[in-house]
């Protein structure tokens, strides 16, 4: 089995996280709505943390999920209450230290956060590299293979964001595992045994020797980067024994095998000097190899092929071909197939992760969530009001001048539009006939409300009568309220509703004597449209001439106007913005300016739509 270094995981101590954090939401954060409960929700990121990093993890991808799942909520709650102080002692120890029995073990504790969210993205990056570790037991499963290279690829992306963010002032006295030329040299460890899991498939997909020679040059270029970096000074002591010695094996061994199979390539083009320069490079490279460390039976099978066909071609050349050999130091250097890369988390880094606080908000993003949805209401209902101000005043002018009636055709060929518009409207309410009904309706149902009131009137003064004759009966035992002073509430209404019952009776004959006289003209209107036309009296036709023409298209331009007027005042109120996370940006800042946050803001919201309105209204005042 080949040599792959799975990195240890670091140890922590358990805590509780529910009452100090219950703690920050009340000073800090409140709800986005209305007050929220987060008990269930704390007591999961509880047992979230727990799976993550106090119970025994095993190598699988369920562990892995249990890790990226907290890792996730930390960064969903660290964007909410930055830079806070938690109160909770957050103690991780160096996951490279052995401790002593004189000197304990390296350990930090730190109450924010940012230092937990760093731990855990270390751990996450650990498993990531001990379940590659896991599928790579055997070198001829293919499955096997491209989830090793999948995950120490995943692994390596980890590193390189951790360096990201250990470099931050979060920690300023790392335990050594947080160094950044610790955490460089594992992110090349993880790219360098990705790319070897590559090699391995190659070989196995019996890809081209050139392709195979690349994959490998890469692979030893990678190994050399790392073995660099393993052996600094400040990191050197870190490392388990045989680390540093399995990567320069492997370092050397892939040499040889960029070499070997470039000199099958060589073989098939009958380029035999540089064929025995580049055996003998990888004869030697293997024997630098097998002095650095043990070598694996993946680098072993190769000796023999290798000391195979040195002799061979040797032999050949000395007696057939005598090419000459190249100095190794003249042979062109091998391309390089780089195919891994690291695969930087994303903002989740596991897409099942459903932010646990949602409704919970930074109290100064609150505040000015709040009062930007005001100076948004504020910014609406004024525009609005602007537009239907001028429209009104638009629709006054054009009254005044008959427009756009005076415009339209009255020869008698066809119907004008104003007409079929108002005939239309009238059919669609039924017509004639339903205002019959309504009318005929009318003084049943004026006698119904008559009799109502008058019975509402009988039994109000009938109860009168029973308790004045009660009353006078019983004398100074009848200490009830007389009737006369708790019903006069009910009085009062009754003649209200008396009043307003005989307004409506008049109303009625205003109504029915208004229908009488334009009755004829409205019958006119339920006709179909030829008969119409055709009883319609003939006008003189409308001259076509410039000014009438000019006055048309002024109508078109007025027409325009006001379509263009009812979008924008649609895009005015289904402009619906979230401006939450622009102002979880602003939350770190100290002393936020809300109001020059929300002057901003609502200029770039609205400054664009604020523009076309006023232009609109320009238009409108350029025609007086």
């Amino acid at each position: 089995m080949a040599n792959f270094i799975a990195i240890p995981l670091k140890k922590t101590s358990e805590i509780d996280l529910v009452k100090p954090l219950k703690n920050v939401f009340s000073s800090f954060c409140v709800a986005a709505d209305e007050p929220v409960s987060y008990d269930d929700a704390l007591n999961e990121l509880n047992k979230l943390r727990m799976n993550s990093t106090w119970r025994t993890l095993d190598k699988h991808e369920n562990s892995l999920d249990v890790m990226t799942r907290y890792y996730d909520q930390l960064n969903f709650l660290d964007t909410k209450c930055p830079a806070v102080e938690f109160n909770i002692p957050f103690k991780w120890k160096d996951a490279f230290d052995k401790g002593s029995f004189f000197m304990g073990s390296a350990s930090l504790t730190l109450q924010t956060l940012g230092f937990e969210k760093i731990c855990i993205l270390f751990n996450i990056g650990a498993m990531q590299s001990q379940v590659a570790c896991s599928h790579i037991s055997d070198i001829k499963n293919d499955e096997g293979l491209k989830l090793a290279a999948k995950y120490f690829q995943m692994a390596s992306g980890t590193f390189q964001h951790l360096k990201s963010l250990a470099c931050s002032p979060i920690v300023d006295e790392p335990t050594p595992d947080l160094r950044p030329d610790t955490i460089s040299a594992l992110q090349s460890l993880m790219l360098a045994q990705a790319q070897e899991s590559f090699f391995f498939k190659v070989i196995a997909d019996n890809m081209k020797d050139a392709v195979i020679a690349k994959v490998a040059s890469r692979t030893e270029e990678l190994y050399a980067d790392t073995l660099k970096l393993m052996q600094k000074e400040s990191v050197m002591h870190l490392w388990e024994r045989d680390w540093v010695s399995i990567v320069a094996s492997k370092q050397a061994g892939f040499l040889a095998l960029a070499e070997y199979y470039q000199s099958l390539v060589c073989k098939a083009k009958k380029e035999v000097g540089e064929e025995i320069a580049r055996l003998q490079k990888a004869t030697e490279a293997m024997k630098t190899a097998e002095s650095k460390g043990i070598l694996t039976s993946e680098f072993k099978d190769y000796l023999p092929k290798i000391t195979h066909n040195f002799e061979e071609v040797k032999k050949d050349n000395d007696f057939i071909y005598h090419a000459r050999i190249p100095d190794a130091k003249s042979l062109e250097p091998i391309g390089k197939a780089a195919l891994a890369k690291p695969i930087i988390p994303g903002d989740k880094m596991n897409p099942n992760s459903q932010d646990m606080f949602s409704a919970l908000l930074p109290l100064a993003v609150q505040q000015a969530v709040s009062a930007f949805d005001l100076r948004k209401t504020e910014i609406v209902n004024r525009e609005k009001e602007r537009m239907q101000s001028e429209t009104q005043m638009l629709n006054g002018i054009l009254a005044s001048l008959n427009l756009p009636a005076a415009l339209e055709d009255t020869s008698g060929n066809s119907l004008p539009q104003s007409i079929r518009e108002k005939a239309q409207a009238v059919k669609e309410k039924g017509g004639v006939e339903v205002v019959e009904q309504l009318l005929n309706e009318l003084p049943g149902l004026h006698q119904r409300n008559n009799e109502i009131l008058a019975e509402c009137e009988r039994m109000l003064k009938d109860e009168e009568e029973s308790d004045t004759e009660l009353r006078s009966k019983f004398g100074s035992q009848w200490i009830r309220t007389p009737s006369a002073k708790l019903n006069a509430p009910l009085k009062n209404n009754l003649s209200k509703y008396a009043q307003m019952v005989s307004t409506a009776h008049s109303a009625d004959g205003i109504v029915k004597e208004k229908y009488e006289k334009h009755k004829d003209k409205i019958a006119l209107l339920c006709l179909p449209e030829e008969q119409l036309t055709a009883d319609l009296p003939a006008g003189s036709p409308v001259a076509s001439c410039p000014s009438v023409d000019r006055l048309r298209a002024l109508m078109r331009d007025v027409d325009a106007l006001k379509s263009e007027r009812e979008m924008l005042i649609g895009e005015l109120e289904s402009n619906a913005i979230d401006m939450k996370a622009k102002f979880f940006l602003l939350c770190p800042v100290k002393e936020m300016s809300t109001n020059r946050a929300l002057c901003g803001n609502s200029r770039l919201v609205y400054g664009p739509l604020q523009k076309r309105i006023q232009d609109n209204i320009s238009r409108q005042n350029s025609w007086s």
